[in-house]
């Protein structure tokens, strides 16, 4: 017990910079593995709140965009989701990373952006925020028009209709779809350190370590399984979290009209 409480002092902060320095090079205990691999899951973490709380207003944006009858509004918004719906992650970050590279010989002012924490941050800023835009269009559309009529009605214009009327509608219609949304980017956050942004001083994130241990022990079995219980862990935490967005978003509803968040399986990324 003595020996795992000294290992978790020494790794639990490692993918962050603090602690050894030097990963374990023979061993490789249990312990190592849960404590290496839940110190990754801190970019993991990272990347997935940063991206989905500053993702969700670029898609609200991108979501009125889209539904504007103004065409220099409407098809602005239309292209840059599709683009980053339509192309894979993965060449995303790809491309990003090389271009921020390019920016970087021309001025070092661009030298953050090819570390992962700031340029892959910026990569997955744009996804989700194409997908949730999609998503919240949709919600959009199918808010009933006797919504829409009544805040007429009552004399509700602008933004004082959208801000009490249409954005609180379209959330709630759209919440189900985005707590998906939100599980699929947080799986997503793998790929980072798999693409082109490098991890500097073996500071990765959850898979990279696990992916470290399968490669020094020819053995999957052992850490892919406690990456898969740690990720489980933080999608059971989000369904949770939203969750309660969600009945605080169908609070006015009777009981038997309040739908449960259910997770839907994204076959394409």
């Amino acid at each position: 017990m003595s020996s795992c409480l000294q290992t978790i002092q020494d790794y639990g902060l490692r993918a962050i910079g603090l602690g050894e320095r030097l990963l374990p090079r023979e061993g490789y205990t249990l312990c190592e593995h849960f404590t290496l691999i839940g110190s990754g899951m801190i970019w993991n973490i990272y990347f997935g709140v940063l991206a989905l709380t500053t993702g969700f207003f670029l898609a609200t944006a991108l979501a009125v965009g889209k539904a504007s009858p103004n065409r220099l509004v409407r098809k602005p918004a239309e292209w840059f989701i599709f683009i980053f719906r339509g192309s894979p992650l993965f060449i995303q970050f790809f491309f990003a990373y090389f271009l921020f590279l390019s920016l970087k010989s021309v001025h070092p002012v661009f030298d953050p952006f090819t570390a992962a924490w700031l340029g892959a941050l910026i990569v997955l800023f744009f996804n989700t925020a194409a997908y949730s835009g999609e998503i919240f269009y949709g919600a959009l559309r199918s808010i009933p028009k006797g919504d829409i009529e009544a805040a007429d009605a009552y004399g509700f214009s602008g933004w004082s209709k959208f801000r009490k009327i249409t954005w609180p509608t379209m959330l709630r219609l759209a919440w189900p779809a985005y707590t998906n949304e939100a599980i699929f980017l947080f799986h997503a956050t793998t790929l980072v350190f798999f693409s082109g942004f490098p991890a500097w001083q073996q500071r990765g994130d959850a898979l990279y370590y696990a992916n470290y241990f399968a490669d020094k022990t020819f053995n999957p079995f052992v850490p892919y399984p406690i990456l898969a219980f740690y990720f489980i862990l933080l999608t059971l935490g989000i369904i949770a979290m939203f969750g309660l967005v969600n009945r605080r978003l169908n609070r006015h509803l009777p009981a038997e009209r309040r739908g449960k968040l259910r997770m839907r399986m994204n076959l394409i990324r």
